[in-house]
């Protein structure tokens, strides 16, 4: 009967409107009351939530991730993606893709990329005769790449709800492959339905005009070698390389770009501030939730319930990615990274699924899940920027959304494409 107060009335007040981090603390307040243990508990787990030394890692790439929208990073490897592949049927499609996975191997943020992209794409997009739809679709589909490659935070997320076991840097490089692959089909997308609705090739600007594009994205560029190779050698952690993160970028956009002045800075913090409180706030309160589940025992529950349902690996993980698809709808990434992990990753441990392969898998189900309405964080903000409705945007939304699923099923049968680069760098 817990079982039933924890879920029903995190449900419930979900329906109702209520943010999701509300919704996960009140539900979990209300199933104390139920089970007579103090309500103090629930505070005591939301701050041992919030309160460990690798979560300082989010708000400084966060941090170092607004600077960048606003230092003139984002400009640079727009104008090298441009270089690169606008001359490709769709053009501008191909930039976006292009430079949304450039860019969120610096900020590590879906909605940063969504923002800083969508921002000067979609506009310049619409200005060359390209519809807002196709715009607001290549845009919040290609942010969702940022999830998959280093330094995303969500990575982190993930190691802290699976209580450390599994190694950031084994992420951070486990989802590579994956994210380079998820862009090559959203570019096949791109090209497909550019060429359906006869949009334009852009023209190629020669060697020269490349070379000089590369040039100038290098200092933003390099960044991305640098937290990489730091973590993945060990000579720095995930948390000294945030720090280290925004330390470049503040010399990159103040000593070499020149644009960010102390406005620019100021907006930078208030927003890295604004974007941290939320993401802290649902991490605590969904740790008080984790905690029920686990004081409830739901992953043992979850565990009996699949093994009654099929004992092969591949219908476990074929179940468990339709129940992510499913919970996407309405939960965002952090909550269901934090609330899933628990339940699944002992469940996946017990058919002999490597912890890092499940972690790439659950990380992009919840990617999807942010293009996916009621509760779709990137996708509103796409559709905020390109000025259209979330139901414009979902009309023609599917051939990049097949894009992802079939990425998606790729990376869940074939391990190797996780797998395989964190094992050539052991």
């Amino acid at each position: 009967m817990a079982i039933a107060v924890l879920f029903c009335t995190f449900a419930v007040l979900l329906l109702i409107g209520m943010p999701v981090a509300f919704c996960l603390g009140l539900a979990s307040v209300a199933t104390v009351v139920y089970l007579g243990l103090p309500p103090i508990v629930v505070f005591q787990q939301l701050n041992s939530g919030m309160n460990a030394f690798s979560m300082l890692a989010i708000p400084f790439f966060i941090f170092a991730g607004d600077l960048m929208m606003r230092g003139g990073i984002a400009d640079r490897l727009i104008g090298m993606a441009a270089a690169m592949v606008g001359h490709l049927r769709g053009g501008l499609g191909q930039v976006n893709v292009v430079a949304s996975t450039l860019f969120g191997g610096i900020s590590g943020s879906a909605v940063a990329d969504a923002s800083a992209i969508g921002g000067i794409m979609i506009p310049q997009m619409a200005r060359h005769g390209y519809a807002r739809d196709y715009a607001v679709n290549v845009t919040v589909n290609a942010a969702i790449i940022a999830l998959m490659i280093p330094p995303s935070h969500n990575m982190i997320i993930y190691s802290l709800a699976a209580g450390g076991t599994v190694s950031i840097a084994d992420l951070f490089t486990a989802g590579i492959v994956p994210g380079i692959l998820l862009a090559a089909a959203l570019m096949v997308a791109a090209y497909v339905v550019a060429r359906r609705r006869g949009y334009p090739a852009g023209t190629f600007p020669g060697w020269p005009g490349v070379a000089r594009a590369v040039v100038a994205a290098v200092p933003g560029i390099l960044l991305i070698g640098i937290i990489f190779g730091g973590v993945r050698s060990g000579v720095f952690t995930a948390t000294e390389s945030s720090c280290i993160a925004v330390i470049y970028a503040l010399l990159v956009t103040t000593l070499v770009y020149r644009e960010m002045d102390w406005h620019a800075f100021v907006e930078a913090t208030l927003g890295a501030v604004r974007t941290t409180a939320m993401v802290l706030l649902v991490i605590g309160t969904a740790a008080s939730f984790g905690w029920l589940m686990a004081f409830l025992q739901v992953p043992k529950a979850t565990i009996e319930l699949m093994q009654q349902l099929s004992s092969n690996p591949y219908v476990i993980l074929l179940l468990i990615n339709i129940i992510l698809l499913v919970l996407g709808t309405f939960m965002d990434m952090a909550p269901m990274i934090i609330i899933c992990t628990p339940i699944f990753l002992p469940l996946v441990k017990a058919f002999g699924i490597d912890p890092v392969h499940f972690g790439v898998i659950l990380i992009l189900n919840a990617g999807i899940g942010l293009n996916t309405p009621p509760v779709g964080s990137v996708l509103f903000v796409g559709c905020a920027v390109g000025k259209i409705t979330i139901g414009e945007a979902m009309k023609t939304i599917w051939p990049f959304f097949g894009a992802s699923v079939a990425v998606l099923l790729l990376v869940t049968y074939i391990p190797g494409l996780s797998l395989w680069l964190p094992a050539l760098f052991r």
